[in-house]
């Protein structure tokens, strides 16, 4: 399927979709800082051809959606979140499956807490609570991890200064158990960088104010949920998706052996089938 830039509130995002529209829908949020390309078109065509309708999108300063000046984004944390609504009507549709990976899945959670009815099931994958509560204090990242984004330098005005950077940032997010296939990971941020308006942009993610977010707790969360989480992550070690599953009612945790951060092509033989399997129409409602 071809990109669809599609407008609402005069927010201008670039989506994308994958199977027929008849089927049940699943909508991808990736993590901030991340366009949609970080769903990998394949991944996206083998959920499709399980029988769901894909939705992937570029958020607000990412790939061809709506681009601010570095440093002076016009938006907040809220509304990252209400823009996951936006691309469902722009569809159409009322309520989706929602898989978010890494601040996407909180973005997810916090969709579900706000807007409740839009959300028909959450898949969590390799992020933590998004809203405060519990009985233990967060895991911390790795010592790995922490060391790479105290000393990182990157001159965002450099592409080659960013692709550098980009690629070896997702060599300590991978999680060091596995070999790590450089060649396809600096393909691909080299087509984020290319692809995006600005490139630089994607720095005002990290500086959002949160905006009128829900304050509920992860325990009012009713639909069923699936947390996927690797063992290695460095950024959100386990114990974060151990967490989000208990305190979630209807949660319930898939751990992925020595994985790292994110949404990996070896794991895609466990995390496709479980995606699949919960958003069936015995488990979360719709057609299968």
């Amino acid at each position: 399927m071809a990109e669809r830039v599609v407008e609402a509130d005069g927010v201008r995002l670039c989506t994308e979709s994958f199977g027929d529209p008849a089927r049940p829908p699943v909508l991808l949020v990736m993590g901030t800082g991340a366009s949609m390309l970080w769903w990998d078109e394949e991944f996206c065509r083998m959920l499709a051809a399980g029988g769901r309708f894909v939705i992937r999108y570029d958020h607000r300063d990412t790939g061809r959606s709506v681009t601010y000046e570095p440093g002076r984004p016009g938006y907040t944390g809220a509304d990252l979140v209400g823009d996951a609504a936006r691309v469902l009507d722009a569809y159409g549709i009322a309520a989706a499956h929602v898989v978010g990976v890494s601040a996407g899945g909180a973005l997810a959670q916090l969709l579900a807490l706000g807007h409740g009815d839009r959300v028909l099931s959450l898949v969590l994958i390799s992020t933590s609570s998004a809203v405060p509560g519990g009985d233990r204090a967060p895991a911390p990242p790795t010592a790995e991890f922490v060391r790479f984004v105290s000393a990182a330098h990157v001159d965002w005005a450099d592409a080659g200064s960013v692709v550098e950077y980009q690629v070896a940032y997702a060599r300590v997010l991978a999680g060091g158990r596995r070999p790590f296939d450089e060649a396809a990971a600096r393909a691909l941020v080299r087509r984020d960088v290319e692809r995006a308006h600005d490139y630089a942009a994607v720095r005002n993610h990290d500086a959002l104010p949160d905006g009128e977010l829900p304050s509920a707790p992860l325990s009012s969360i009713a639909v069923p949920t699936l947390v996927i989480h690797g063992s290695a992550d460095p950024m959100f070690p386990l114990p974060h998706g151990e967490a989000l599953a208990e305190r979630i009612p209807a949660g319930r945790l898939l751990v992925l052996e020595d994985a790292g951060h994110g949404v990996e092509r070896a794991d895609w033989a466990m995390i496709v089938p479980a995606i699949l399997e919960h958003t069936a129409a015995d488990h979360a409602g719709g057609d299968p």
